[in-house]
């Protein structure tokens, strides 16, 4: 499957109210779980008093690994977020012995190489969408990281 559709995939199966998904081609096999997890927040209402619960969207799970925390999802207001066009694991550099890719600091350019994501045996390259100085890291090496999830902020 290309990466392109795996991505458009697992989005579909995130949006969708299924919760249970696999797929298998060329002996590659794919299984995506929602767990049911609603979370009741508590509202309250100063003009009548009222206490509202609202649920919150579920988790999504692939092969039962968790895809990550909600550390790291907070980001700065400040600056254009770069974020995961897939899930996978993140990597600063393209092997342990090499330096990082950026640092925070680095000044970067549209195009330039930020990190590396492996998703599935192979390594994608996450390129800088902006132009600027790298004002913040938001994950940190070998991390698993989910679709969606901001990885640097660039000012």
């Amino acid at each position: 499957m290309e990466f392109e559709n795996l991505v458009k995939l697992i989005q579909t199966v995130s949006d969708s109210k299924l919760t249970q998904f696999s797929y298998e081609e060329n002996g590659v096999c794919l299984s995506m779980k929602k767990e049911k997890r609603e979370k009741l927040v508590a509202v309250n209402s100063s003009a009548e008093g009222v206490t509202v619960a609202v649920p919150q969207v579920p988790a999504l799970e692939i092969s039962g690994d968790s895809l990550g925390s909600e550390e790291g999802h907070e980001t700065a207001t400040e600056g254009n977020v770069v974020k995961s066009p897939l899930v996978g694991t993140f990597y600063v550099s393209p092997s342990p012995e090499e330096e990082p890719f950026v640092k925070v600091g680095d000044l970067v350019s549209k195009g330039q190489v930020l990190g590396i994501v492996e998703a599935m045996k192979l390594m994608n390259e996450i390129e800088s969408e902006y132009d600027g100085i790298v004002k913040q890291i938001l994950v940190s090496n070998e991390q698993v990281i989910e679709f969606g999830q901001p990885l640097f902020v660039i000012e």
